[in-house]
């Protein structure tokens, strides 16, 4: 027990003095109020045996049990309780008269098996065991737990680490400032994006690094201050150019918590810029030749066309302006030819040539494949003429890339505004119109817009529009012409023609309606309506005992279909009728377009299946003898051109003659078509001609009336003459 009537003052080194109990008090009692009173685990111990002598509750809960009453730690080896490294060593130290406190924090394990951490306190308290007897030296333990606390800052650690790991981890540079504006903390891509030096890094000079943003900045004198302005809370977006180019975008952002201060992100745009800057080039700019594209020239077009009255062009009137649309004539042979690497040196060759007839300030697109427009302003037709003819010229001088040398022309198709338009796309559509008709009319030349090219390309989308229509709705319907033999008088077969009446147009002739069909690609599709009703119609009439021949018009977009021959034998498998009485008539262009040998192809094929093959209006074109001789052609119609002014015609009778010779020379037989007199069919016999058609015997008549021409059952086809009745003396 300790005992005593008074507690002396504080000692040197750190003891504690305590004072006299009061009245009926014990010290024992007072110590024991002392220790409980005391938030943390304590207790008391001799400093001469370690032996603890007055400990508190919480102490035991620590170190005996959550149920263990204070006394259960009397008598207890102090540094046994509390055995770090450190309680050891002060125990030693305290031996040896060294009684300084000890304040740390460190790790005790408790009776729970969990290590805690803890701030652990030792001081000396000095006690009288007796009244008038010498003081009692004892050791004051007390340890508080730590383990919220440290929890907490763990927690604020790995916080911290999260915020510094995003900070860094950010493709923006982050620089936060105080409400003053005073840099507080960066990260190491706002230090790469300025290139902040490595020692500016260290310090905490905010002079020496403003300095340094200034020194980065493209326009010191421009932008300094409003980089250097880093104070306010309004959200502010700027962008700056760095010395090299780069250019930043700088956003503020207040801190929401407190408000204490600014968080400026920079971010780095110099790639998006520069990439926005190619896709706006590229939206302009063909990719081959540098030029202008179409979507440019419509600017271009109407910024021109949008200026006020007499701007620009010495004159009060209306800004005036040409476009010419310059299209290569056969540049697909070309690349066909040559490769489309050759093909595009072409191009940029073409573009350089064309660049060099124009002034400053007039533009050059390329609008398609082989295609540039030309606008010029101030221009009215006749500088538009000057032009086109320089173009026409340069253009048409001899071409060499590599091994290869060759001549190129171009048709050029010009509109002027504001006469034949006052929009781009207007004045495009009517200089292609224009060259176009160049095109159709032979090439290498130009052409100024004309309004009733306008009409004519109104009237050809309407008849194209009729006709997709009409064959939806069977509107289309074949009739067929007599083919007489000259020697007998008989009827050996029929070629079928198309006939089309609109209910808005009326009966539309074949002559209007066929060349539209062929501009617009749709022959193909009525070619193949007409061969097959063509080869039913023969079916029915050979299942009726007629075996008649039906000639059937092949164009040359259709012959040029690369399943034609297969289309060809569907037909006639379809319908179940023998390939001999199909006859197609060919025209002679099909053999000026035998691209590497595709048309003796197909008329080899069509041969095979036995089909019977012409040439339609022949002696009109450029045929070949040499192809004659190789084609399986068995038949040569004459066109009516040449029948129309038999016999007075000398001219027409002398060719006439000729083709029948060639014929027989050839082994082919020869019909006639236009035939309309009665001395026109008689020439014809008389100098060998084998059949002919025409209004002489008939026009083409409906399915009935055809049939009425004939007699009940036709009398067997009499055999084509394939051997030469006559040789050509050499």
């Amino acid at each position: 027990m300790i005992d005593g009537d008074a507690m002396t003052g504080a000692l040197p080194g750190g003891s504690l003095h305590l004072l006299k109990p009061p009245a009926g008090a014990s010290a024992e009692r007072l110590l024991v109020t002392f220790l409980e009173g005391l938030p943390h685990a304590a207790w008391l111990a001799r400093l001469d045996t370690r032996c603890i002598v007055a400990a508190n509750g919480e102490a035991a809960r620590w170190f005996v049990g959550a149920d263990a009453p204070a006394s259960a730690l009397l008598g207890r080896a102090a540094d046994a309780v509390a055995a770090s490294p450190e309680d050891l060593a002060w125990w030693l130290g305290a031996a040896l008269g060294d009684r300084s406190p000890l304040f740390s924090d460190t790790l005790v394990g408790s009776c729970d098996g969990r290590t805690r951490p803890v701030s652990r306190s030792i001081r000396v308290v000095e006690l009288p065991l007796q009244t008038g007897g010498e003081p009692q030296l004892l050791a004051l333990v007390t340890v508080a737990d730590r383990s919220a606390e440290v929890q907490l800052q763990a927690q604020r650690e790995e916080l911290v680490a999260e915020l510094q790991g995003t900070l860094e981890a950010t493709a923006d540079g982050i620089l936060v400032t105080d409400l003053a504006g005073r840099l507080r903390v960066f990260n190491r891509r706002f230090a790469e994006l300025f290139e902040l030096p490595d020692d500016l890094l260290l310090l905490r000079d905010d002079a020496a690094l403003r300095d340094c943003l200034v020194s980065r900045l493209a326009d010191p004198s421009a932008d300094a201050r409003r980089l250097l302005a880093l104070q306010g809370e309004a959200p502010v977006s700027e962008r700056f150019t760095l010395t090299r180019g780069r250019v930043l975008e700088r956003v503020s952002r207040p801190l929401v918590h407190g408000g204490s201060g600014c968080v400026w992100s920079f971010r780095d745009l110099t790639e998006r810029l520069a990439a926005e800057e190619r896709i706006e080039t590229l939206s302009h700019t063909d990719p081959l030749t540098g030029l202008a594209n179409r979507g440019r020239l419509a600017e271009h077009v109407r910024s021109l066309l949008e200026l006020p009255e007499g701007a620009g062009s010495g004159t009060t009137g209306p800004t005036t302006l040409s476009l010419l649309v310059v299209d290569l004539d056969r540049f697909g042979h070309i690349n066909d030819t040559l490769g489309h690497v050759v093909g595009n040196d072409v191009l940029l060759d073409v573009a350089q040539r064309i660049q060099g007839c124009l002034r400053k300030g007039d533009l050059l697109a390329r609008v398609g494949g082989d295609q540039f427009a030309i606008v010029v302003s101030p221009a009215d037709a006749t500088f538009a003429e000057k032009l086109a003819g320089r173009v026409l010229n340069e253009i048409k001088k001899p071409s060499s890339v590599g091994d290869a040398q060759f001549t190129l022309t171009c048709s050029i198709g010009v509109a002027l505004a504001p006469s034949h338009g006052r929009d781009a796309d207007q004045l495009m559509r009517r200089a292609e119109q224009a060259m176009r008709a160049v095109k159709g009319s032979g090439r290498a030349n130009w052409r100024l817009h004309q309004a009733r090219t306008e009409v004519d390309w109104r009237s050809h989308m309407k008849i194209d529009h009729a006709m997709r229509q009409a064959l939806v709705s069977n509107r289309f319907r074949l009739n067929y012409q007599p083919q007489v033999c000259l020697a007998t008088g008989a009827v050996t077969g029929a070629e079928a023609l198309l006939r089309w009446r609109d209910p808005e147009m009326g009966e539309v002739s074949s002559g209007r309606f066929i060349k539209v069909a062929e501009d617009s690609g749709f022959i193909v599709q009525l070619g193949e309506w007409v061969l097959r009703t063509a080869v039913g119609q023969a079916a029915r009439w050979h299942a009726q005992g007629r075996s008649l021949p039906v000639a059937v018009n092949v164009s040359a977009l259709q012959f040029q279909q690369a399943h034609f021959a297969e289309r060809v034998a569907e037909a006639l498998a379809v319908a179940g009728m023998p390939a001999r009485l199909l006859e197609l008539e060919l025209t002679e262009s099909i053999l000026l377009h035998d691209e590497a040998g595709d048309m003796l192809h197909r008329l080899e094929a069509l041969a095979r299946l036995g089909v019977q093959m012409s040439i339609d209006d022949f002696g009109t074109g450029y045929s070949s003898l040499s192809y004659l001789r190789r084609i399986p052609v068995q038949k040569l119609k004459i066109d009516r051109a040449f029948v129309s002014g038999l016999p007075d015609d000398d001219g027409n009778a002398a060719i006439v003659r000729a083709i029948i010779q060639m014929a027989r020379a050839l082994g082919k037989t020869v019909i006639a078509e236009g035939v309309e007199t009665e001395a026109q069919r008689q020439f014809l016999s008389d100098i060998g001609c084998d059949e002919f058609q025409g209004f002489l015997f008939a026009p083409a008549l409906d399915v009935l009336s055809f049939e009425q021409r004939l007699p009940a059952l036709a009398t067997p086809v009499p055999p084509r003459r394939n051997t030469p009745l006559m040789r050509l003396i050499r």
